[in-house]
């Protein structure tokens, strides 16, 4: 695998919202990882929309394991909101890691290839699911206000974007880039 490919999502998605659960499915996928903040809550807070909770509800329905994986410093934050969606989590994560990705894979029964992982940092969530073998999905963030350190890379992560988008490694939509 190429050193960009580590970085290339299957798609860049606007919201969680837009990565229907049917699509998720039907892909084979039976394991969500999902990351916290700025991907299904604004950063650091818990405020979680009832249409988030109402997605993260459709994709156990349809019979899909789901766990969060944080790099969040607030564990019990991010342990409540894990417990309000009937769900598991992994936290103090240090993405990318692949330990934090094996750990989930583990709760939930899932292999790499069949998994899924959603987050809103090219150089956390994708990175660290890119190099443990799952599938990733990039989302952009919730809300522009961001752990200190991670503004800085979000300036970075902007430049690797458009490098992946020149080269055609890019995808802005949800499906594989030989589909047809």
């Amino acid at each position: 695998m190429s050193l960009l490919k580590l970085f290339c999502p299957v798609a860049r998605v606007d919201s969680v919202l837009d990565v229907p659960v049917a699509w998720i499915y039907s892909r084979g996928f039976r394991g969500v990882v999902l990351d916290v903040d700025n991907t299904i809550v604004p950063w650091n807070t818990d405020d979680l929309s009832p249409e988030i909770a109402q997605w993260v509800e459709s994709l156990k329905r349809a019979g899909l394991s789901v766990c969060i994986v944080s790099n969040s410093g607030g564990v019990r934050r991010v342990e409540e909101l894990a417990k309000r969606l009937g769900i598991d989590c992994v936290t103090l994560a240090v993405k990318p890691s692949k330990r934090a990705f094996r750990m989930a894979l583990e709760k939930m029964n899932v292999t790499p290839s069949e998994t899924i992982g959603i987050g809103d940092q090219m150089f956390t969530d994708v990175l660290g699911g890119n190099r443990m073998g799952l599938s990733t999905v990039l989302v952009r963030p919730m809300v522009k206000r961001d752990f200190i350190l991670t503004k800085f890379v979000r300036l970075v992560e902007r430049v690797m974007l458009k490098v992946l988008e020149k080269r055609g490694m890019m995808v802005s939509r949800l499906e594989y880039p030989n589909d047809e």
